[in-house]
């Protein structure tokens, strides 16, 4: 696997674009790409589009065609703005994301969700810069998991959650334990100089982009039901992945790589996880059941 060393502009496509597109090219000449789960494609797709669901796509590119055009879709467009993401990082140049998802080209009206955006990646950090960009990671990411544990009623999804938090939780425990170590051999005598690591660097956590409080309020609209919570969860645990597979492939430090692969796969296990339970309340015909019961608001 080799990822490309910054991050690009996505390029994006509108429902009616997409659809002048498949009018103008042969079938064959182009690729269009369900990343949902398979409740949600055999439910409703685009024809002839093939499926590879969000969770299985870092371990399944291989299957694609780089040589055509890629046109990648979802729900409502923020799954497949983080696999054109993490398919640009992989090499592949002529592929788009379908602006609002299917529920855009059917109803012309939607847009997707807001990324958890991190744009300060360069490619030449040093594994101390790549430490903390990779804490503030999963520190957003945990609050994110919190914030969504504090305002469901869902017993099921409730304890998934609390695991993704324990899980966010023990991943910043790596990277602490990781940037002592660094930090220990750099140290002249080989003393380390830590001290209280984890507020030293939660002390500038939003400066890598990252906005907590206003990510939130952009995605409101989208914390209202189980499956809108999923595809956001989705979204910015493939944001997280993307980074840390970038940030390895970068790191010249082979201990700080092996910790960032580790980091990375286990991201994929929450996508996994996300996409069983996404999978699972479709089954039971709950797509649109509210994140909180009348009782609990939002």
């Amino acid at each position: 696997m080799v990822l490309n060393q910054y991050y690009e502009e996505i390029k994006i496509m509108f429902p009616d674009e997409v659809k002048v597109f498949i009018r103008d090219h042969q079938e064959g000449d182009y690729t269009l790409l369900d990343v949902r789960q398979p409740g949600e494609y055999e439910e409703t797709r685009l024809p002839g589009a093939k499926l590879v669901p969000l969770p299985q796509l870092a371990d399944s590119y291989e299957t694609l065609d780089a040589s055509r055009p890629i046109i990648v879709y979802c729900q409502v467009g923020g799954r497949s703005r983080m696999a054109t993401q993490l398919l640009m990082g992989l090499g592949f140049r002529d592929v788009f994301h379908m602006m609002g998802g299917i529920q855009a080209w059917e109803e012309q009206t939607a847009s997707g969700p807001r990324e958890f955006y991190l744009n300060f990646i360069r490619g030449d950090e040093s594994p101390d810069k790549i430490i903390r960009m990779a804490y503030h990671m999963e520190e957003g990411l945990r609050k994110f998991h919190e914030a969504i544990h504090a305002r469901t009623t869902d017993a099921s999804l409730a304890a998934l959650l609390i695991g993704l938090v324990k899980a966010e939780e023990s991943h910043k425990k790596m990277l602490v334990a990781l940037y002592e170590s660094l930090e220990h051999d750099a140290a002249p005598d080989g003393v380390s100089r830590i001290t209280d690591l984890p507020a030293k660097l939660e002390a500038g956590l939003m400066e890598g982009g990252i906005d907590f409080d206003e990510f939130m309020k952009q995605n409101e609209p989208f914390l209202n039901d189980v499956s809108g919570y999923l595809d956001l969860a989705m979204m910015i645990e493939t944001q997280a992945l993307d980074l840390y597979l970038r940030m390895a492939d970068e790191s010249t430090n082979e201990r700080a790589k092996q910790v960032l692969f580790r980091i990375g796969n286990e991201e994929k296990a929450h996508l996994a996880m996300l996409g069983r339970y996404l999978d699972g309340i479709g089954e039971l015909a709950g797509n649109g059941s509210p994140l909180t019961d009348s009782s609990g608001g939002i």
